[in-house]
């Protein structure tokens, strides 16, 4: 299966540096123009599937790119949602005690579990086409560690940039091939 990950356009609450979580969220002038950019990217490409988080800002990306394939199947999956962050939704990153979080923030091994159940349903529904998920900067890196095989108490990881891409090639028994990561070009 060739995977198509991406994260959804900029947000007002992303300029202001306001962590949303599962809240709605709404984009930004600019993150509309980034997800007309990133639907024009993938306008030629064969997508067999689109899975994308139920989140507004999530779906009104997805909107756009569904635009260039209105006859592709579109899954809004929960289990794409960004990470739970109770009482620190709202509240500007800069001001989170990351190290001493509440119970109540959703861990990366959490988020992990979710991430698995998406990639293995889309897997077991097009174990030779191409998928594409549109996510957040939390579950998107909890997916890259699913593929990847790395551990949720690892490293952290890059944040990927909003509308950006990366492509993954999965094949069961075999180690996942990434063939891009991060790829923002179409926004220049």
């Amino acid at each position: 299966m060739k995977l198509i990950l991406t994260r959804h356009g900029e947000t007002n609450e992303n300029k202001k540096g306001i962590l949303q979580g599962q809240k709605i969220g709404t984009l930004s002038e600019k993150g509309i123009k980034q997800a007309k950019k990133l639907a024009i990217r993938l306008k030629d490409k064969k997508i067999d599937a689109v899975y994308s988080s139920d989140l507004e800002r999530a779906k009104n990306t997805t909107k756009e790119i569904m635009v260039f394939h209105p006859k592709t199947p579109l899954h809004l999956s929960k289990n794409l949602q960004e990470m739970y962050m109770g009482k620190y939704s709202g509240k500007k990153s800069s001001a989170i005690d990351w190290e001493n979080r509440p119970k109540e923030v959703e861990s990366r091994a959490e988020m992990d579990v979710r991430a698995k159940k998406v990639l293995d349903r889309a897997y077991a529904a097009h174990p030779t086409g191409r998928v594409l998920l549109v996510g957040h900067i939390g579950i998107n890196n909890s997916i890259v560690r699913v593929l990847l095989g790395k551990p949720a108490n690892g490293k952290k990881r890059k944040i990927p940039p909003n509308a950006s891409i990366t492509v993954f090639e999965i094949e069961e028994g075999k180690e996942t091939i990434v063939h891009l990561r991060n790829c923002t070009k179409h926004l220049d």
